[in-house]
């Protein structure tokens, strides 16, 4: 009698071994599953960023005419600040602007060839 308990229960170890396996099976599918639904996601998100040239309302300034970045930096006159963006100095900078540059930008417009009524010279 002994012996005929001694194969049950290793029947019985058996098929609950088979069931726990069945188990994990279905539990590392389900975790195969949800981590290709990520990867998935996240290439369809890193090829649509490339195609997004463009700046969304939270990237924009409240008023664009009050304390740009390029305002703030030219009402510093911080020499390094000037260096690092632009490669000269501000006496160097000041100097372009006095030389030219401000007529110029002034006086010549900025060539648009998609607007109607564009005249190209």
């Amino acid at each position: 009698m002994d012996d005929s308990f001694a194969v049950q229960q290793l029947l019985l170890d058996k098929d609950e071994a088979e069931h726990f396996d069945d188990d994990e099976r279905l539990m590392v599918l389900a975790a195969a599953i949800v981590a290709g639904s990520e990867v998935s996601q996240q290439e369809r998100i890193d090829t649509r960023h490339p195609h997004r040239l463009y700046l969304c309302r939270p990237q924009l300034l409240p008023n664009p005419r009050i304390n740009t970045p390029w305002k703030v930096l030219y009402d510093s006159q911080h020499d390094r600040a000037f260096i690092t963006t632009m490669g000269v100095d501000v006496p160097t900078f000041s100097s372009l602007l006095t030389a030219g540059f401000v007529q110029a930008w002034y006086e010549t417009p900025i060539p648009r060839a998609g607007l109607i009524g564009y005249i190209e010279t």
